[in-house]
């Protein structure tokens, strides 16, 4: 599976030991950036990510930054992207299962290094239930779009 991942500064070290954590496990990983502690504008990295995802050059995405909502906001106004926030390992595991989500956010200075690893994991992991009641609403959510 190849996975997009972007940040900003505030999720730079973050960024840096996810990628490295799921590049260990097997994942191949397509750094968006920043690539830097710089100051920088978060929908410049988390825009690149969801268009790679949303065009198929990446199976699913992954961005970050301090609090996850800029990047999650960014990712979701790209046609075809279902970002989730997440903080929780649940919560990961739900949206997967209901709303089959291609890209997750996370903010760096709100959850910890292991917990996101976590997160990443069980989200990466889970697979969508293919439901035909969580279907049906995800087509009504896409068909926003149009």
């Amino acid at each position: 599976m190849k996975i997009a991942i972007g940040c900003d500064h505030g999720a730079l070290a973050l960024k840096n030991k996810l990628a490295a954590h799921l590049e260990g496990q097997g994942y191949e990983v397509r750094d968006f950036g920043t690539y830097t502690p710089d100051s920088c504008d978060y929908p410049d990295f988390a825009a690149a990510a969801a268009q790679a995802v949303a065009s198929g050059e990446c199976d699913r995405g992954i961005v970050l930054c301090t609090t996850g909502i800029g990047v999650s906001i960014t990712a979701n106004k790209v046609r075809g992207i279902r970002c989730a926030l997440l903080s929780d390992v649940l919560s990961a595991k739900m949206t997967r299962l209901h709303n089959d989500t291609n890209m997750m956010a996370m903010g760096a200075g709100i959850i910890g290094e292991n917990l996101a690893l976590e997160i990443a994991d069980t989200w990466l992991t889970t697979e969508f239930s293919g439901a035909q009641r969580h279907q049906r609403r995800i087509d009504k959510m896409m068909a926003l779009e149009k």
